[in-house]
C-alpha cells in the first residue's frame, strides 16, 4: 500500500464504521478460539498502524506485527506495538514457532499469494491457527482497488482453494459486510480512487449500525464485500 494511504488508514482506523467493525469480526473470531495457550506467539501480518495487532493483544496473545510497509512499521511502534519490517513470502521466523497467524487484507496485496499461503503454513506449529480476510468479487474491482495496492479480489472458490492448496484445513468461510454489498457496488462504479474518507458522524454511526446487525444475521453465506476465512494446521 502506497505511503499516503498508510498514513490515511491510521488517521480513520480508530473511529471510522469499517474497521471499527471488522475490530468487533476479529475478536469475535479470538474468543471462539479461547485464549492463547501459555508461551503461545501471534503474528499480525500486514498489520499497517496496528489497530488489529491491539485485539490480538487484549486477547491474551504475545504479539508481533508486521509489515512491508516502512511507513506502517514507524506508526505501530509509535503505538507501543513490537513490529518488524517484513515481507509476507519471507517471514523472519521460525518454522512451526506460532499459535496464531493472522492476515487481515493482506493476501490481495501480494502477486505471488501461494508462496504468502505456505510461508503461513510453514511458520504454524501444527494445531495452531489462521485468520484471513480478503475482499471478495473480481465483479467490485474499481479504481479503489488500484489505489491501495490490490492485485486481485477473491471468490469463495478461488480463496478455498488457495488455502487448502498450501495444506491447512478450512474450519469455515464466510461473508462479511453483506448488507451494504449494493451500496458498496453502486459507490465503486462511480469510484476514481481510493475510497478511504472520514464520513460524517452520523454516517459513520448509521453504516456501523448496519454492519453491526451482521453479528446476529444469518448471512453470511450471502455474496459480501468481503470473505473471512477460519483455517487450522493439522
Amino acid at each position: 500500500m502506497r505511503h499516503d494511504e498508510v498514513t490515511k488508514l491510521a488517521a480513520l482506523e480508530d473511529r471510522h464504521w469499517w474497521y471499527a467493525e471488522r475490530r468487533s469480526l476479529v475478536s469475535k473470531q479470538l474468543k471462539r478460539l479461547g485464549p492463547p495457550k501459555p508461551g503461545d506467539q501471534a503474528l499480525d501480518i500486514g498489520s499497517a498502524a496496528g489497530g488489529n495487532s491491539a485485539v490480538l493483544a487484549r486477547h491474551g496473545w504475545s504479539v508481533t506485527a508486521a509489515d512491508l510497509s516502512t511507513t506502517a512499521v514507524t506508526l505501530a511502534a509509535s503505538r507501543g506495538i513490537r513490529v518488524v519490517n517484513s515481507d509476507i513470502t519471507r517471514l523472519p521466523v521460525k518454522t512451526e514457532s506460532l499459535g496464531l497467524v493472522t492476515a487481515f487484507d493482506v493476501l490481495e496485496h501480494v502477486p505471488d499469494d501461494k508462496s504468502a499461503i505456505g510461508e503461513i503454513y510453514r511458520v504454524l506449529r501444527r494445531g495452531a491457527t489462521t485468520l484471513i480476510t480478503v475482499p471478495a468479487s473480481m465483479s467490485l474491482w474499481s479504481q479503489h482497488d488500484v489505489a491501495v495496492g490490490h492485485v486481485r479480489r477473491y471468490s469463495r472458490a478461488e480463496l478455498i482453494s488457495l488455502v487448502a492448496g498450501s495444506g491447512l484445513r478450512i474450519a469455515d468461510v464466510f461473508s462479511w459486510n453483506v448488507l451494504l454489498r449494493p451500496i458498496a457496488a453502486w459507490r465503486r462504479r462511480q469510484s476514481t480512487g481510493s475510497d478511504l474518507d472520514r464520513p460524517a458522524a452520523v454516517v459513520n454511526a448509521g453504516l456501523r449500525a448496519i454492519v453491526a446487525a451482521e453479528r446476529v444475521l444469518p448471512v453470511g453465506r450471502m455474496p459480501g464485500v468481503s470473505l473471512v476465512l477460519r483455517a487450522h494446521k493439522a
